[in-house]
């Protein structure tokens, strides 16, 4: 059996045709392919508006400055997340804040982010950070009732979940990153993800005046437009009017721009992003029914209406154990993730272990197994065997 990955992207024809094409255009940045992904995702997902960047970490450092987070500022996120979901807070000064999850979901859990601010002052605490992990949608019209009652902003970091949603109070499905409930949202378009481009990332939302912010930092802070201009036509060089070559400089930010043949193997991407969606949720069927009579399995993600299944993580004793022999077999599976507050910078800040028992109960266990829709019905028996073998 040949190398079987926790994660893969599956590049098309199609899509190679499209950045061909894209490569012989007149633009290979800052042209219409940029605006094109970013139209198209944004209906996707059900938003207003969507700002394409060079990957998610730089979305959620946007975000992140976009909302004004700065020196001494605090925010909660959960600590089973990639690292970049709390280090956005920690590029503008602010002060991280983990708060533990539920052992069953795998995701921030709002009882102990609500015990968080019962114990402080109103006011101390800025936003949350709530993630999708693994693809499971995080319920944000409850995460925005508590955010209202505390005046909090929410950043949906929804990296692992486009084509994911969670049922409302109302029975409506709630699209991951339609921004309804959140303030802002951002997905991520590295290779293993649901839609890949190489690196990229998304940051969607409702607020016109976010969407302006975030196009302005997205580019050096730099405005180029009649109707934003502060300086007098003057100054600039003209008489009745902006002379052609002028711009503005008017904030402090970055060069966090997407290429135009990345936007357009994105869209392409986009394209087939349902179709993934569908065989995603057929291997996280069949990892299910697989495993559910298992006891040694102590816990698995399920089958879970609106799950993106980013990830099929299960939950094992001797999780190195697994690991190593999953590896001796050529099935490389992976770990999601180690919690971000015992990663030595955090320690550093003076978290320990202890602090958040149940995410450090549920790495010690965690084990993802492969999930990628090109993952054949043979590659996944194969993997299922071979857990099977070991635990037996």
């Amino acid at each position: 059996m040949d190398a079987i990955p926790y994660g893969k992207q599956n590049i098309t024809d199609e899509d190679i045709a499209i950045v061909i094409e894209t490569l012989k255009s007149p633009y290979l940045t800052q042209g219409p392919k940029i605006k094109e992904f970013e139209e198209n995702f944004a209906k996707y997902v059900g938003a207003k508006y969507a700002v394409a960047l060079a990957n998610g970490t730089a979305a959620l450092h946007l975000c992140a400055m976009a909302l004004g987070v700065k020196e001494g500022d605090k925010v909660i996120t959960t600590p089973i997340t990639f690292a970049a979901s709390a280090n956005c807070v920690r590029y503008c000064g602010g002060e991280v804040v983990f708060a533990d999850i539920e052992p069953d979901t795998y995701l921030l859990d709002i009882n102990a982010v609500r015990e968080l601010l019962e114990q402080s002052p109103k006011g101390t605490y800025k936003g949350i950070i709530p993630v999708d992990f693994a693809g499971r949608a995080v319920n944000l019209e409850e995460f925005r009732k508590l955010a209202d009652e505390y005046n909090l902003w929410i950043i949906e970091d929804a990296c692992h979940a486009p084509g994911g949603y969670f049922v409302d109070s109302k029975g409506q499905k709630q699209s991951c990153g339609n921004s309804n409930f959140a303030d802002l949202a951002i997905f991520s378009f590295h290779p293993v993800k649901h839609i890949a481009s190489g690196e990229g990332g998304m940051i969607t939302t409702n607020d016109e005046n976010l969407y302006k912010a975030l196009l302005k930092l997205r580019t050096h802070g730099i405005v180029k437009s009649d109707d934003l201009y502060v300086n007098t036509i003057e100054f600039a060089g003209g008489k009745d009017k902006y002379p052609g070559w002028y711009m503005e400089m008017q904030t402090l930010g970055y060069n966090y721009r997407i290429t135009d043949f990345q936007a357009a193997l994105g869209d392409s991407q986009l394209k087939r992003a349902d179709e993934g969606l569908v065989r995603r949720r057929e291997i996280a069927n069949n990892y299910y029914a697989a495993f559910k009579d298992i006891d040694a399995i102590k816990g698995q993600s399920g089958v879970v209406e609106g799950h993106a299944y980013h990830l099929y993580v299960i939950e094992v004793e001797n999780r190195l154990g697994l690991y190593n022999y999953l590896r001796e077999h050529n099935i490389f599976a992976q770990i999601h993730y180690i919690p971000c507050h015992l990663m030595p910078y955090y320690r550093d800040l003076g978290w320990k272990e202890g602090d958040k028992p149940k995410a450090e109960t549920y790495y010690k266990h965690c084990i993802s197994l492969p999930m990628y829709p090109t993952l054949t019905e043979a590659e996944q028996m194969y993997v299922i065997d071979t857990i099977k073998d070991f635990l037996s």
